[in-house]
């Protein structure tokens, strides 16, 4: 099972937390709330990702994310040395990314691993589980966290079937498993440390 680690999301955007609401939350409203968090409509982010590989190995990735409305994405890597200078944007349902070795752009698709397979390139550059996925509340084992189990829509989604967990006091994501399309088995996401900066001057 690979398992990706986001240790620092920080964005250059408050994000709205606001307090809980009082009534429990519909499965809409969290995956509403994720999008809010993981890709608000517009800002400009520094990310950092690590993944760790079945063999035991690890591999840390950087990145700085910029996002102007729900179609236009762009992304430039800063490590690992193998992927420093790429850059990927997203324009409507079209990716590119752009390879400094070949000095050309690809077309990519959403459910394309990138690199050595690490995660998908719809992880960084389509966020926005509200459109892609049809979701559920299911029996969660923490009672300190919602459960939620997400079914694409369509095959533009990055995965067939996402659970989701968020935190029941902040609304906030704490861990996602997703069904590798082709592969045969899970991988798992986690977040830590969310952190909130000054607001984008517009």
């Amino acid at each position: 099972m690979l398992k990706i680690r986001w240790p620092c999301l920080s964005l250059l955007l408050v994000c709205a937390t606001g307090a809980a609401d009082a009534a429990a939350p519909t499965a809409d409203e969290l995956v509403r709330r994720y999008d809010e968090v993981m890709s608000p409509r517009t800002f400009d982010a520094l990310m950092a990702m690590v993944a760790h590989r079945q063999d035991g190995s690890t591999r840390a990735y950087k990145m700085r994310v910029l996002k102007s409305g729900d179609d236009k994405t762009r992304v430039w890597f800063v490590e690992p040395a193998s992927a420093k200078g790429q850059e990927m944007l997203k324009v409507g349902d079209n990716m590119w990314v752009y390879m400094p070795n070949l000095k050309r752009a690809l077309r990519i698709a959403s459910r394309e691993s990138f690199q050595g397979g690490d995660f998908n390139n719809g992880d960084v550059l389509r966020v926005n589980y509200v459109a892609d996925y049809n979701a559920k509340l299911v029996p969660s084992a923490d009672d300190a966290l919602f459960a939620l189990e997400l079914t694409a829509k369509s095959s533009e989604a990055s995965y067939d079937r996402i659970q989701l967990w968020l935190r029941k006091d902040k609304r906030l994501p704490v861990k996602a498993e997703s069904l590798h399309p082709g592969r045969g088995r899970n991988q798992t996401r986690q977040w830590q440390g969310h952190r909130r900066s000054q607001r984008l001057r517009q």
